[in-house]
This record gives structure tokens, sequence and C-alpha cells, in this order.
């Protein structure tokens, strides 16, 4: 059954609203089926990656204390926060992106059943869930494609920070670049659906820039929440496909959006 709604919005408001919305989605007749292996994916990817970064924890500090010069003993007490912090924060990044490499098959499915919820119109015919060993190549060789892009921007963005006075305003570009790339990522997954390839897939998000960095903050920071980050994913993969169904299918152009 179809339950779009009206389209045309291009506020960081109401993309941050399709996260929220997200949320809603997974627990949908006909979609919640589809929710359980991400979550088996990311609680056993976040397990492992706590797991390794506590075991490593006691012999990086006693690397850096060995490190650290006689006169700079009194740093010793606060090693161990700040390890601890940057622990947390390679912990939640690492976990986004190892956990949708991993996932990336299951997430096309998820994708596939909320664009059924929301659209009448069916998947295109082998850019959907054929075969789960079909999903898991094209998505391997999207993720390569993303982390192309990823790095060939974050390398010069990462060197505004080394740059006097531009360093002042190098954190917000790089926020606001970790949220594109986030909307990038989960969008994937109903527009790949759809038959579109990369490059078609940034020119239509960057036609509601506004929209796509309002869910893509979202997104980051809801990552960062402990516990609440396990369902981030899924639900980023359904609120992405009902911005792609609302917000994003009616400007692309017929060719884009390849019909059966």
């Amino acid at each position: 059954m179809s339950e779009t709604r009206p389209h045309g919005s291009n506020s960081p408001l109401t993309g941050a609203g399709y996260l929220l919305r997200g949320f809603g989605l997974l627990v949908r007749p006909g979609v919640r089926r589809y929710v359980a292996a991400p979550l088996l994916v990311n609680v056993l990817v976040f397990g492992a990656l706590l797991y390794l970064l506590w075991a490593q924890l006691g012999p990086i500090r006693t690397y850096v204390e060995g490190w650290l010069p006689d006169w700079l003993d009194f740093l010793a007490w606060a090693l161990l926060p700040v390890l601890v912090l940057l622990s947390l924060l390679v912990l939640f990044f690492g976990f986004s992106t190892v956990g949708n490499l991993i996932a990336a098959p299951f997430n096309s499915l998820l994708s596939e059943a909320v664009e059924r919820r929301l659209d009448a119109r069916p998947v295109v015919p082998g850019a959907g869930a054929l075969s789960l060993l079909g999903e898991a190549a094209r998505d391997v060789r999207s993720e390569v494609r993303k982390a192309a892009y990823f790095l060939t921007r974050a390398l010069p963005l990462l060197l505004l920070f080394l740059v006097p006075g531009v360093n002042l305003a190098a954190p917000l570009l790089w926020l606001a670049f970790s949220a594109w790339m986030l909307a990038i990522e989960y969008a994937d997954y109903p527009m790949a659906n759809r038959g579109l390839r990369f490059a078609a897939q940034r020119q239509l998000l960057a036609r509601r820039r506004f929209l796509v960095l309002g869910f893509g903050a979202a997104t980051s920071l809801a990552l960062l929440v402990p516990g609440l980050n396990l369902a981030v994913i899924p639900a980023a993969v359904a609120g992405a496909t009902a911005l792609w169904v609302e917000q994003l299918a009616p400007l692309a152009e017929p060719g884009e959006t390849p019909n059966p």
C-alpha cells in the first residue's frame, strides 16, 4: 500500500525529521522482518570493536607513558580519560563504517521493503534483492566508490586544520562534510535499487542540499549516542528511503529512475 506524502522541502529540519521517521518505519508491517539482520550485525560489530579497543587500552597507555619525558610525568594521570575519549570516538566512527560495509546487502533489502511500503511502483528487477550474493557484490563496489570520493575530499579538508586563520572554520566544514557523506551513504540504498549510479546520485542529492545535510547531521549526532547507535543504521536506511521517495524521486528525470 502506498503512503507517500507531499514533497518539495529543502529545509534542514525537514531532513532531520526523516531520521525520526525512519525509526517509525522500522516497525511497519512488511518491514519489520528485514530489521533483525542489520541489528544483529550492528550488535556484533559494536561488541567486537568495543572488545578490541578495551584490550588495547592498557598497552597504549603504557606505550604513551614510556614516550613521555620525565619532566612531563605529571601528565600521566590525564592519559586514561584522554585515551578513553579517543577510543570512544574511534569506536563510534569505526562502528558506522564497518557496520555499513558488512550490513550493506541487508540494508538494501530493508530499503526495498520500505520503498514497497511507501511507493506502489515496483523496484527495478535486477537492481533490488534478487540474490544476497549479487547484492553483496554490488554494494561492495558502491562502498569502494564512496570511499574514494571520501578520501579525495577529506584529505584536503584535514589540511585546512593546519592553515592559520582558515583552521577556525575547518571544524564547521568538517562537520558539514561528515553530514553530507552520511547522507550519501544511506541514500545510496534506495537510489541504487532504482538503478542510479553514484554520479547521478550525487547530482540529485545536490538539488536538495540543505534537506540532505539536515538528514546527515541528525544521523551523525544519533550515532554518537551509546545504545541508540545500534538502531540508527537501519533507521537511517529507512529514513533515507522515505526521503528518496518523497523528495528526490520526483526531481529525477524519467531516464534516471528506470521502470520495469
